[in-house]
């Protein structure tokens, strides 16, 4: 979520289809799960777990400490904070009113917000669609909050206000003309937020719980506001720091993220939510295609990934996989499902804003595991320049 743009490259000419995850026999398939989240801790990664679907056979390797300082070992099942795939929630949330009319996604926002809090020229120009698939040019506000260390440490102990965000996004000037091109910005998904307050009469995560979270009997998945404490058992999120030292911040003020990326879950929840929107239990097949109707990162180079409505693509040598991913100040999330959504993938780690090639090489080891099966000669190509994509994540 604080990246400046998501980057996934193309970096696979050959499409194959490896044999299914489980087709390995599934203690043998776990093991080897095991053994490639355990090099990640090796490489350098205090902590990390996952959990991996194939139909309904389901893997949860867990790996490293939870907390570096008392060595409590990280356990299956843990919360965590998971950044901007809050998009894809608050995204469908906003696709279930179009599907109720009280939104239209090519209306202009000014339709739907208080008169003033954006231009009027950007109000009457940008429209939903444009937020929601970050081509609205609006600024990232989280470009003016972060701009030197000190900034991450007062970021945690200052409450924000929704207002507030948007106004530093405006501030901090037009990246592109409304929906000239792609430019990942998290104001957009403030104001998408503050759409559908204004237009249910709700709070926005109030609406994001009737709808998802209560169906799907998300139970571990909650929003965090201001309460600076994680609830339940989790990792401890660590940065490197200038010092030398590993910082911890997991105490931590998440208003900054707001409908952005405050959302605190589990790999199970995130499987199971993703599960059911690619499988349509939370959208019809129009919306749902309307979610999958991408615009090209770089548009220099269209086949490098897409992004949709809150969901993007990306591409590994057993097909095309759907997901988000999301960073917060030292905990990150990367959750890709096949369109279908049967096999998937949701993995997090306890570190930002580290520089380790051989972290990175170890986490696309995992996920290229995870998905495609890891035993052709095409994923051991892959796996040596997959690490790039990860290096983007973060």
């Amino acid at each position: 979520m604080l990246r400046r743009a998501l980057t996934v490259l193309t970096i696979f000419a050959v499409v194959v289809t490896p044999a299914a995850p489980a087709a390995a026999g599934p203690d043998t398939y776990g093991r080897l799960l095991q053994q490639q989240l355990d090099a990640v801790h090796a490489a350098g990664m205090p902590g990390v777990f996952a959990e991996v679907r194939d139909g309904r056979r389901t893997w949860t390797p867990a790996a490293g400490v939870a907390d570096v300082a008392t060595g409590s070992p990280v356990l299956d099942g843990m919360r965590h904070r998971v950044g901007s795939i809050t998009k894809t929630f608050v995204a469908t949330t906003v696709l279930q009113l179009v599907n109720e009319r009280r939104v239209s996604l090519d209306a202009p926002i000014g339709r739907y917000l208080p008169r003033g809090l954006v231009p009027s020229d950007l109000s009457s120009q940008v429209t939903v669609r444009m937020l929601l698939q970050h081509t609205s040019g609006i600024g990232n506000y989280t470009n003016e909050l972060i701009k030197t260390e000190e900034d991450i440490i007062t970021m945690g102990q200052t409450i924000y206000q929704p207002e507030q965000l948007v106004r530093l996004g405006l501030q901090a000037g037009a990246t592109n003309a409304p929906g000239a091109t792609w430019s990942y910005s998290n104001t957009n998904y403030i104001l998408a937020g503050l759409i559908i307050e204004r237009v249910t009469g709700n709070r926005y995560e109030s609406e994001v719980s009737r709808r998802i979270l209560r169906p799907l009997g998300l139970r571990d998945t909650y929003f965090e506001g201001a309460d600076p404490k994680i609830r339940g058992p989790h990792m401890h999120a660590y940065v490197p720091w200038i010092d030398g030292t590993l910082k911890d911040f997991t105490v931590y003020n998440m208003t900054w993220g707001w409908a952005a990326g405050e959302i605190v879950s589990t790999a199970h929840d995130l499987d199971v939510f993703y599960r059911a929107l690619l499988s349509g239990r939370l959208l019809k097949p129009a919306l749902l295609a309307e979610m999958e109707n991408t615009v090209p990162q770089f548009p220099e180079e269209p086949a490098a990934g897409g992004y949709g409505l809150g969901l993007y693509w990306v591409d590994l040598p057993c097909g095309r996989f759907w997901g988000h991913d999301g960073g917060t100040i030292g905990h990150q999330t990367i959750s890709w499902h096949s369109p279908d959504g049967q096999r998937q993938v949701s993995y997090a780690h306890s570190m930002a804003f580290y520089v380790n090639p051989a972290i990175d090489e170890a986490i696309a080891n995992f996920l290229l595991t995870a998905l495609c099966g890891g035993s052709s000669q095409q994923l051991k190509a892959a796996a040596t320049t997959m690490p790039r994509t990860i290096e983007a994540l973060h």
